[in-house]
């Protein structure tokens, strides 16, 4: 990794005595886009606002470039910070809204102008200067906001939530875009987020916190394939994690015992079986389970399962294959896609 642009060295948030913010370490590397995932009150807000110099710290430091923030006012610091609600003036127009930074640096009429014209090129709205902001689309106005948080080029870019309040569709589309534009722009995000989908889209490393901790952090690669416990994997969506002892090459488990892939840890763990590793077959061999639920994925569909003895299963199975609910089937198990939790 390359030297980082931002440090957090046991960065500390208390309210009311609870640590909200409970001595974490961050480094954030030049031109790196990292996306701090969590559930609602993991912390991820009070930390972005911490860097932000919004939410001073009860203890540990928070650095750009090496140098300590703590007596550093907010607009001082030479960053970015882009809400979920936009935050956008209504009293004026796009290109008003834009040149807020510029005006904010001293920047010339002239200079003005022509950078309103190059970000909303770069953010997809050309010609849209003069247009009022009442009359964008949520969208729209989610691109107007990334290029006023752009315009007064910003070592460091923070996203909170960014596409939260965008419909599905729009919020797939727009990840991509911003994940080329920083790209191209070589911008250093940290970005926080709720949602999965769009962590893995934008992000180089993903950050999981729980209870104002790090729980992990990797690639998005890295996190997906090795969750690094049952709170990771279970955040992730996968619902197939049970307790296990692993002995030998297999681990006991309530749904029998299971294949565990080579070199895995030995004695009593967590297993996650991812639904790939849940494989159907007749009914009468593997496991016999019924099939109680089945949902629609997309390019899959979920096929929820019911063990006799045991808690439920869910299996993915291309879309012409998935068994109807009651159906009686048979489970096998995968090794390749079993993994066994520190």
């Amino acid at each position: 990794m390359q030297p980082g642009l931002l440090s957090l060295q046991a960065a500390t948030v208390r309210f009311g005595g609870r640590a909200v913010l409970d001595a974490v370490d961050l480094d954030v590397a030049e031109h790196e886009i990292v996306c701090v995932l969590g559930p609602s009150g993991s912390g991820k807000s009070t930390l972005l606002r911490a860097v932000a110099g919004l939410q001073p710290l009860d203890s540990g430091r928070v650095s750009l470039d090496g140098r300590d923030q703590a007596a550093v006012s907010a607009h001082r610091r030479g960053v970015g910070l882009m809400f979920q609600d936009h935050q956008l003036f209504p009293q004026r127009d796009v290109g008003g809204n834009v040149a807020f930074g510029l005006r904010m640096q001293g920047a010339s009429k002239k200079q003005q102008v022509t950078e309103i014209g190059e970000l909303l090129d770069l953010v997809g709205l050309p010609g849209a200067a003069r247009r009022a902001v009442a009359g964008l689309s949520g969208g729209e106005q989610q691109r107007v906001a990334l290029a006023r948080s752009l315009a007064p080029r910003p070592r460091l870019l923070m996203l909170d939530e960014p596409l939260g309040q965008l419909d599905r569709s729009l919020r797939e589309r727009l990840v991509v875009e911003l994940r080329e534009l920083f790209g191209r722009l070589g911008t250093t995000v940290l970005a926080v987020t709720h949602d999965q989908g769009e962590a893995f889209a934008l992000a180089d490393r993903v950050v999981v916190m729980r209870d104002g901790r790090i729980a992990q952090s990797g690639t998005p690669l890295e996190v997906w394939q090795r969750p690094a416990d049952a709170f990771v994997a279970r955040f992730l969506g996968f619902e197939n994690v049970v307790a296990a002892n692993v002995a030998e090459g297999a681990a006991v488990t309530p749904w029998g015992k299971l294949p565990v892939p080579e070199g895995a840890p030995q004695g009593r763990s967590t297993l996650l079986v991812r639904p790939a590793g849940v494989r159907l077959v007749p009914a009468g061999e593997g496991l016999r389970c019924t099939v109680s639920a089945r949902t629609f994925k997309g390019t899959h569909v979920a096929v929820h399962l019911q063990p006799e003895d045991g808690p439920r299963l869910e299996a993915a199975c291309p879309l012409r294959e998935a068994p109807e609910p009651g159906a009686e089937v048979g489970v096998d198990f995968d090794a390749a896609d079993i993994v066994v939790l520190g």
